[in-house]
């Protein structure tokens, strides 16, 4: 994670089936979690379609504050508590293994046992968003309840028509301390794909190139969404693990060439994205958005 408020051809209106895939209170792909259903995790999911974003497509990345679309875009993603962008293909931000700023009653309050501690006992925070917790996904009943929690969001989202899910933070098993493994994070992962996708939308891995491809493969993840990949040189890592389901964001405090350079290069994936490191919105003094 770098920023937040938080090469083939084009795949376009691209669908992929998911076929057979069970509610979050069945057996994850990684290990088996205890069953704990509540109304809102106990639908039954039969064979259905998860839309695709159109990639190639201009996109545009506006988690801090919605603005009207430019009229070439067609892919946009908004934070949770934003409505999506009127006739195009819109992508929910979820905040999925950190708790929200903000938040605190929820998880530090409310659930203080979902929170990751020290041996102290003091919650561990994100050094470089410390109004941010780290929540505990080291036990299949933590994981389970943060699911629920999560999955609450995730369900606003589809409620209010999104399309797609994007979910960030999927690497705080390095910022744990060595309290947390990427099996435990990953297991998390899996529960929010299927309660993803129990709503019939498509959900995004976001960042953390080093798990690509247990990302697509054991926590089923339907795309990616990167930030900096070019200036990291990690596009090529994610591109053979999703092919073109690649949606790049580059910031303009830290490009390596001129954007016109980015979009030239056969590197870059084909839908990319420059935005200002905060992501303001629109009409805003340091705005930047442009696309390739």
């Amino acid at each position: 994670m770098q920023a937040r408020i938080s090469t083939a051809l084009a795949a376009g209106a691209a669908t992929v089936a998911i076929v057979g895939l069970l509610a979050a209170c069945t057996a994850d792909a990684l290990e088996d979690e205890p069953t704990s259903p509540t109304s809102s995790d106990s639908w039954t999911v039969t064979e259905d379609t998860v839309t695709l974003p159109p990639f190639g497509e201009p996109a545009d990345y506006q988690l801090g504050g919605s603005y009207d679309v430019d009229a070439d875009v067609k892919i946009v993603t908004r934070d949770s508590t934003s409505e999506p962008a009127e006739g195009v293909y819109s992508i929910c931000y979820v905040n999925g293994f950190q708790s929200q700023p903000g938040d605190d009653e929820r998880w530090v309050v409310d659930n203080p046992d979902l929170v990751l501690r020290d041996d102290g006992g003091a919650a561990i925070i994100d050094p470089n968003w410390p109004d941010e917790f780290i929540l505990d996904t080291s036990t299949p009943e933590k994981r389970q309840r943060i699911s629920r929690m999560i999955g609450a969001s995730i369900e606003a989202c589809a409620d209010r028509g999104f399309d797609a899910v994007e979910i960030d933070n999927l690497d705080t098993y390095s910022r744990s301390e060595g309290r947390l493994s990427i099996d435990d994070n990953l297991a998390l992962a899996k529960l929010f794909a299927d309660r993803a996708h129990g709503r019939a939308m498509a959900i995004g891995q976001k960042n953390s190139a080093e798990l690509a491809d247990r990302g697509r493969s054991a926590a089923n993840f339907d795309f990616v969404v990167t930030e900096e990949c070019f200036r990291y040189e990690e596009c090529g890592v994610y591109a053979d693990v999703y092919g073109t389901a690649v949606i790049d964001i580059e910031y303009t405090d830290d490009l390596p060439v001129p954007f016109d350079e980015v979009c030239a290069s056969d590197d870059r994936p084909a839908t990319t994205i420059l935005r200002d490191r905060d992501l303001v919105a629109k009409g805003e003094p340091d705005y930047v958005f442009e696309h390739c």
